[in-house]
């Protein structure tokens, strides 16, 4: 009798199931499903799904569909089935940093060993999902960013005012990986799985990981569960029961090397404020990372004091009716970036028709909108819709080799109704946590 094949999502599902329920087991058998053709198929359509760059090799996702992607997947197949699978060294990039100061260094890889990376990632992150803590936020198939910027704003409202606003120093290219693989190995016992994952980790050096990976993302969150854990003991120690109801004095939330942690702003709570610090200096140095001294910032928002985080500029207010408030403003880096963004669309495709321009910033407008639309950004919203019509009529104009914005050949009418002009700028009234917002990609 022939076994019927488990489904990659049920897999994904029992996996997890167990992970959760028994905290110290190590799964072995596990290389077999991703070896897999339906594990490298679905690691395919979501590394096409990206469409990123190609690697060292130069192959791209069009070069690999003209040849035949059934016939690409199975010689990956064999290659992992024979252990024969070696992955090319990685192709570097620089990109400018979000700050506008230096560059910032990716390692990309090829499309090939992201398929495989991917496999991985499918079947091993179900397994260290159940020991993430809550406050980790970034890549996590049921967390969002929304959800955390919201719940920051909460807990500002809730007197948690004293935020340390850490950034940590070159995190990925300080992960030791002597300590990553013994992370790993307490729930994994594949002797393949393992061999696998070595080879991968070292393609990038003697140290650091690829930050352009797809299963980077996953492996960064493996290194912080430490700090992660510390964090959460220091919460749980320091709540305090009031008429059977509890209350924390410490708040944390993480996305990848961001990190923000809130304590109560009164005034005995100020030794848990630098306690935390010297812990989290601590911690992170028990696995060779460090604070980044020139980003890291220890902020009173009770006293008017600002702090970043996930493209967010928070801010500590009184509202109009006397209540505690909080201002969300996207930051002008974010905007900046944008324009650039959208500058650089217009420049190249300075002589296409309209209709070919508003096709390629449509989707750059809405994801960039849909984001920020939860914070207090009807200002910069009104700021980019102005420019976008005007850069809309420049372009307009010049293809009829004229000067100005033509404002009376064009209504804004016709520039969003017959052209298409993306203009959904309102605001999210409902707060993301309450939307049960996940990424149907990757749930289990």
């Amino acid at each position: 009798m022939i076994k019927t094949p488990i489904l990659l999502q049920d897999l994904r599902k029992k996996i997890y199931i167990q992970a959760k329920s028994e905290k110290t087991w190590r799964f072995w058998g596990i290389y077999v499903h991703m070896c897999k053709i339906e594990t490298l198929r679905e690691s395919y359509r979501l590394a096409r799904k990206n469409n990123g760059a190609p690697g060292i090799d130069k192959m791209t996702f069009e070069d690999i569909e003209r040849n035949g992607v059934e016939s690409f997947l199975h010689q990956i197949h064999n290659e992992l089935k024979s252990e024969t699978y070696y992955p090319l060294r990685n192709r570097l990039k620089e990109i400018p940093k979000a700050s506008g100061k230096g560059m910032r260094k990716l390692l990309i890889p090829s499309i090939r060993d992201r398929v495989v990376q991917g496999a991985l990632k499918l079947i091993l992150e179900p397994i260290f999902e159940a020991d993430f803590q809550q406050g980790s936020y970034g890549y996590r198939p049921s967390k969002n960013a929304q959800e955390a910027v919201q719940r920051i704003a909460d807990d500002l409202v809730k007197k948690k005012g004293n935020v340390i606003d850490a950034d940590l120093k070159d995190y990925y290219g300080s992960i030791r990986h002597d300590i990553l693989l013994t992370k790993l190995a307490k729930r994994i016992k594949d002797p393949s799985v393992m061999r696998l994952l070595k080879l991968i980790i070292k393609a990038g050096g003697k140290s650091g990981i690829c930050q352009g990976g797809s299963l980077s993302p996953l492996l960064s969150n493996i290194y912080l569960t430490s700090v992660d854990e510390m964090l959460e003991r220091a919460k749980e120690a320091t709540k305090i029961v009031i008429q059977g109801k509890s209350y924390t004095n410490l708040e944390y939330y993480r996305w990848a090397d961001d990190i923000v942690i809130l304590v109560d702003s009164y005034q005995k709570w100020e030794w848990l404020f630098k306690a935390a610090y010297k812990r989290l200096r601590e911690e992170l140095s028990k696995i060779g990372v460090t604070l980044n001294t020139d980003k890291t910032r220890l902020v009173y928002a009770e006293k008017g004091k600002t702090f970043s985080f996930l493209g967010f500029r928070f801010k500590r207010i009184r509202t109009r009716q006397g209540k505690e408030g909080v201002l969300r403003l996207p930051k002008i880096e974010s905007r900046t970036k944008l324009l650039r963004k959208l500058k650089e669309v217009f420049r190249q495709h300075r002589s296409h028709h309209v209709r070919q321009v508003i096709d390629e910033i449509n989707p750059i407008l809405r994801g960039w909108v849909s984001y920020f639309r939860i914070g207090n950004s009807s200002q910069c919203f009104a700021f980019i819709k102005d420019w976008v019509e005007k850069k809309l009529r420049r372009h307009l104009m010049y293809a009829q080799k004229r000067q100005g914005f033509g404002w009376k050949r064009w209504s804004k009418e016709t520039l969003y109704k017959t052209f298409g002009l993306y203009n959904g700028y309102h605001l999210l009234k409902v707060p993301p946590v309450q939307l049960g917002l996940i990424n149907l990609d990757t749930k289990f």
